[in-house]
């Protein structure tokens, strides 16, 4: 999607977070530790022993964070439609209107905004220790989204995405999904240890994809408070055909054929390839937050 003129972003949204020059992985490189840590997932791994066992092979080679807060920098519209961090933070502020009314609105819940933080090759967080290969996260003891912006690369190179801006948007609005999921409940009431094509993992990653498609299909009427325009522009079929790209691209079984040859729904914890882009679009297509309740849906 494309941000509209006359808007502008300003900084302060997204922090900057990570190592310098990055960190080196014990026993491989990144590209290594991408494959361990998506094998894991993939047979039933729980997210914070996942980036704990990440976190032990990271032996940093750079200087160690200052504790001094850095954040991406104001951002022009132009800067919004053509660099990561000025996209990231200006689809940042979107989910945060856009959710500031649609939450209260359908559950009765107020928004809290989360802390996004954009790190490049490792990063503290409260669920452990994690690095570039984790990939996009979302942590909610301290209600935080987590991204290496190069991430968008792998997504197209390693796992066949079509490149695009809402592909990009696509990610950061499923990690707010499970910010959402954290205010309403759902996450707390989930029983996130088990695995397979019926369980609350694959039917937690379903909701976060659905509640990324309600965005996306109201985000062109979202206005920015700061200066009354809307914040992008209507979205494009081939736009729509990127989101739904990158959705097909981060399906288990097609993870699970690229890094095994073999697919194995018993080890699910997030959906197929088909699944989580007829979710996307239930929550596209007019969806809400009930609608998207994939806890509490007879079938999947």
């Amino acid at each position: 999607m494309t941000f509209n003129e006359g808007g502008s972003f300003e900084g302060g949204r997204v922090r900057k977070g990570g190592r310098g020059k990055g960190p080196v992985i014990a026993g491989g490189g990144i590209a290594a530790v991408l494959v361990a840590v998506v094998v894991a997932l993939l047979n039933g791994g729980d997210l914070g022993s996942v980036l704990g066992a990440v976190g032990d092979q990271v032996q940093t080679t750079s200087t160690e964070d200052t504790g001094q807060q850095q954040f991406v920098d104001d951002c022009t519209v132009e800067e919004a439609n053509t660099e990561r961090e000025c996209r990231l933070s200006a689809t940042s502020y979107s989910l945060d209107d856009y959710w500031s009314e649609a939450l209260p609105a359908q559950v009765g819940v107020a928004y809290v905004v989360p802390d996004v933080v954009s790190f490049t090759g490792s990063t503290q967080t409260a669920c452990g220790a994690a690095t570039s290969a984790v990939g996009p996260f979302y942590c909610p003891p301290d209600q935080s989204v987590y991204l290496d912006v190069s991430f968008f690369d792998e997504l197209r190179d390693r796992f066949g995405a079509s490149d695009g801006s809402l592909a990009e948007m696509y990610v950061v609005a499923h990690e707010f999904g499970h910010h959402i999921e954290q205010l309403s409940g759902a996450m707390s009431s989930a029983d996130r240890s088990g695995t397979g094509p019926d369980s609350d993992s694959v039917r937690i990653e379903l909701m976060a994809d659905c509640l990324a498609g309600m965005w996306v299909g109201n985000a062109s009427k979202v206005v920015d408070p700061q200066t009354g325009v809307k914040y992008l522009a209507p979205i494009t079929q081939a736009q729509l055909k990127d989101a739904l790209s990158a959705a097909s691209a981060v399906g288990d079984d097609r993870i699970q054929q690229s890094a095994t040859g073999s697919v194995n729904p018993e080890a699910w914890t997030h959906g197929s390839s088909e699944q989580r882009q007829r979710w996307f679009m239930t929550g596209y297509d007019g969806g809400t937050v009930q609608a998207c309740n994939a806890l509490e849906a007879s079938t999947l």
